[in-house]
């Protein structure tokens, strides 16, 4: 296998081991929520804390990546993955917020580590391409939750289908090591950690204009992203009147579409429209779908409901590829790792803030539809900025 398919077959795997653990307590979070007496509507926070976690270790991905090699970040990321969902396990209120926090430091550095083994494997003419083939790693570990944790929790346990998640995980980073030191060649041994390489991260963004709309965007964009996905099962099961496995169907098609819609995104702004225009257009599709999401009740036909939660999915899941690809493309010669950590650490302040803020604003209102609303509105607002503004010059 040459190392441009070993990367992406690597780097692929890993992303979906590590996007169904960070989905796997939200995908049975009645279950959850009722055996440690606590609103469901708090996944919210359990999710906020995850990339709180996330946004700092993203930060210190593109300084490890040089140290340790980009496959053997990755793989120590999800064993820190696996080890916050069996933390997950303890019936205690403290001790499942301090799972999510280490469930999120395992998460954040596998993209920074990602971006650094495709930048430098992937053909240029086919950046956005490899990039959404590789985020469809974050959709299809979500699909994997959303299809495979309800119906193993309802059958044996909520436990047991946390424990199985995280067993997978331990199965993957064993898998990826017969590749590792080949993938690994360009890891610098003398490297050293320091507060100015975390700071470093941040320090490029800034003077990047094409960087500082990126990590604007996605600061949005990802923050709803999650919200679609850690809250839809608890819409359709508590507010619709869906039971708790054909809720995580529900869950399983909006990230289905979101794995192929990843790829079809990634080839249209190689060939048809800039990334900044596809990810205008995908703004407002987002908007229309959030919109229609809001209206479900007991009366919709459940196909109904299911394509729109598929072309929810397509859009609101499927737009990190082009993202991805275009920082790393905007970035500085040889620092897509660094240029990439330091956006995502704003990606996952916005996956930090907006679940919270959902759930806030659903326990005030005792409306997810008000909610869905609300995230059409956000993501109408974003599509009209970059249809409308400019865009910044680069100087990568």
């Amino acid at each position: 296998m040459n190392p441009a398919a070993a990367a992406l077959l690597a780097t692929t795997a890993i992303q979906t081991a590590a996007a169904a653990a960070v989905l796997t307590l939200p995908a049975v979070a009645p279950l959850v929520a009722a055996d440690l007496r606590l609103p469901t509507s708090l996944v919210g926070t359990y999710l906020s804390l995850a990339y709180l976690g996330a946004a700092a270790s993203a930060l210190v991905g593109g300084a490890a990546v040089l140290r340790i090699g980009a496959l053997r970040l990755s793989q120590v990321s999800l064993l820190a993955c696996a080890l916050g969902l069996l933390l997950g396990l303890v019936p205690a209120v403290a001790v499942v917020a301090l799972s999510a926090v280490v469930l999120g430091l395992g998460y954040g550095p596998i993209t920074p580590a990602s971006s650094h083994l495709l930048a430098r494997t992937a053909s240029p003419a086919r950046m956005g391409l490899t990039f959404s083939i590789k985020q469809t790693g974050v959709p299809a570990g979500a699909a994997l939750a959303g299809l495979a944790v309800p119906p193993l929790a309802v059958a044996a346990g909520w436990r047991i289908a946390v424990a199985a998640v995280a067993v997978l995980a331990l199965v993957i980073t064993v898998a990826a090591q017969p590749v590792r030191r080949r993938l690994d060649g360009d890891r610098q041994r003398e490297a050293r950690f320091s507060l100015a390489h975390f700071a470093a991260a941040l320090r490029l963004v800034a003077a990047t204009p094409a960087l500082r709309t990126m990590a604007a965007v996605s600061f949005v964009y990802a923050g709803l992203q999650m919200c679609v996905s850690g809250f839809i099962v608890a819409y359709l099961a508590e507010e619709v009147g869906l039971g708790l496995v054909t809720a995580g169907v529900g869950l399983t098609v909006a990230n289905v579409a979101g794995v192929a819609a990843r790829i079809g995104w990634g080839a249209f702004a190689d060939r048809v429209l800039s990334p900044r225009a596809t990810l205008a257009m995908l703004g407002a599709l987002m908007a229309a779908g959030s919109a229609v999401t809001a209206t479900f009740s007991a009366a919709w036909p459940l196909l109904a409901m299911l394509v729109v939660i598929a072309a929810l999915g397509a859009t609101a899941i499927g737009w990190n590829g082009v993202y991805l690809a275009e920082a790393a493309r905007v970035a500085p010669a040889g620092q897509a790792a660094l240029a990439t950590g330091g956006c995502l650490f704003f990606t996952y302040v916005g996956v930090v803030c907006c679940p919270f803020l959902f759930g806030l604003l659903q326990r005030a209102s005792g409306s997810y539809a008000l909610c869905f609303a609300a995230a059409a509105a956000a993501y109408a607002g974003v599509a009209a900025a970059l249809a409308l503004r400019r865009p910044a010059a680069s100087s990568g």
